[in-house]
């Protein structure tokens, strides 16, 4: 019976195209070409062909986990300059959040390079969201080792980074700003339009939070609510200083 293992192997060695090809799409998006294409390789394989922990993804995840946060947390200083350690830790959890990272991964296409056993339960949604995460991590992790801190923080800027604003959309902020009201003894924070600009399908609108009397920074968003968050966000900039 060996002998027709060996030609099934090699029959499924001719109908699976070598890894370089399988990538073409992929590396031709990110804009980045491997020097060894194992990593790649080995960035999309799923435990369930094989448990041996250089042969799947699983390390690679971990690296890329650690490389995206220490990319994310410098640009967010340099974004943020006098932001706090609160503030930066809140913006950069936005950024690195499974959901995230799983739209990261919908933009990149990433699922359509897994290689994984059919019993793996892609349909489920909270598998495969799981599973686009941690491909993206998995991808930087690659990156990183095939090059290098700058191919990788490339692709985090262009991918991540250049996302944020969606990211930062889910960020409650009214909610935090009457939170910290509430648990510092001071009054609920009222909200007042300053103005509201352009043409009606492409409209500006200026809010402010005023707390105690106190006047906080204007926010601005292009729709009543996006500008309360952002004017949210101002005031708890400058509360939490």
């Amino acid at each position: 019976m060996a002998w027709l293992i060996d030609i099934i192997s090699f029959l499924k060695s001719l109908l699976s195209p070598p890894p370089s090809h399988r990538f073409t799409e992929l590396t031709k998006l990110i804009s980045y070409r491997f020097n060894n294409i194992d990593y790649l390789e080995q960035a999309f394989t799923h435990r369930s062909i094989s448990s041996e922990p250089r042969k799947n993804y699983e390390r690679l995840e971990f690296l890329g986990d650690a490389v995206i946060d220490i990319i994310i947390s410098r640009e967010l200083m340099r974004y943020y300059p006098d932001g706090d350690e609160g503030l930066l830790t809140k913006k950069r959890s936005a950024l690195v959040q499974q959901s995230f990272l799983t739209n990261i991964g919908n933009m990149l296409n990433i699922m359509n390079y897994l290689i994984v056993e059919p019993n793996v339960d892609l349909n489920n949604e909270k598998v495969a969201s799981k599973q686009q995460a941690n491909l993206v991590e998995a991808l930087i992790g690659a990156i990183y080792l095939d090059g290098g801190i700058k191919p990788a923080k490339k692709i985090i800027i262009d991918t991540i980074w250049k996302n944020r604003n969606e990211a930062w959309k889910t960020i409650n902020y009214k909610g935090q700003l009457i939170e910290y009201c509430h648990a510092n003894g001071i009054n609920n924070p009222k909200f007042h339009l300053v103005n509201a600009s352009g043409p009606d399908h492409q409209k500006t609108f200026e809010i402010h939070v005023t707390i105690n009397k106190e006047k906080y920074p204007t926010g601005i968003g292009t729709d009543k609510k996006t500008a309360e968050q952002s004017a949210a966000q101002n005031a708890l900039v400058r509360l939490t200083k």
